[in-house]
């Protein structure tokens, strides 16, 4: 008498009659509570995405992307994109994961700076990038993504020599880094 109930601490929650439901769903797939609830959280904020995986050559940078299965690839002509052939389709960073490999990332700067041009110190490869199209995203080199998830792909050519002109006209390019 007069004691009272105490709230639940942060993180703990009441499943009710979803109990049996949950720990049946954590034991067949084998996950811990954590896992399960980052399974179903990303399940429904990422609605109709895919999981991409994918890294450099060497395995150094690991990441993972949620995107479309169908990836609308941009083919930049402008003057780092043309040496490195660099294709890529955009995505916000609430949606890119780096896995591993921070400290094998080095980034590569020029005239505006705005643009963040990370590769892998080992193997060298871009396997994604800051773009300076859209800052608060990431471009993915498709090509770096690990078999399986993509279905197709859909590449628009973007004239980078003329940066400016291009992307005030592109009608999307710029909400693509938006969540």
């Amino acid at each position: 008498p007069g004691a009272q109930e105490q709230p639940p601490a942060p993180g703990d929650f009441d499943l009710g009659e979803q109990r049996g439901r949950w720990a049946a769903f954590q034991e067949r797939h084998r996950l811990s509570c954590e896992e399960a609830a980052r399974l179903l959280l990303d399940a429904f904020e990422h609605r109709g995405l895919v999981k991409h995986t994918g890294g450099c050559h060497c395995g150094a940078v690991r990441f993972e992307v949620w995107a479309s299965a169908d990836l609308h690839v941009f083919n930049c002509n402008c003057s780092i994109c043309t040496k490195k052939q660099n294709r890529h389709f955009i995505v916000p960073a609430s949606r890119f994961k780096l896995l591993k490999g921070a400290d094998n990332l080095t980034t590569y700067t020029f005239n505006t700076h705005r643009a963040q041009h990370t590769f892998c110190k080992t193997c060298g490869v871009q396997s994604f990038y800051t773009p300076r199209s859209n800052p608060d995203g990431y471009g993915i080199a498709p090509h770096c993504l690990d078999e399986g998830t993509v279905q197709t792909i859909v590449t628009e050519d973007i004239n980078g020599k003329e940066w400016e002109t291009a992307v005030k006209e592109h009608k999307t390019i710029r909400d693509m880094s938006k969540p």
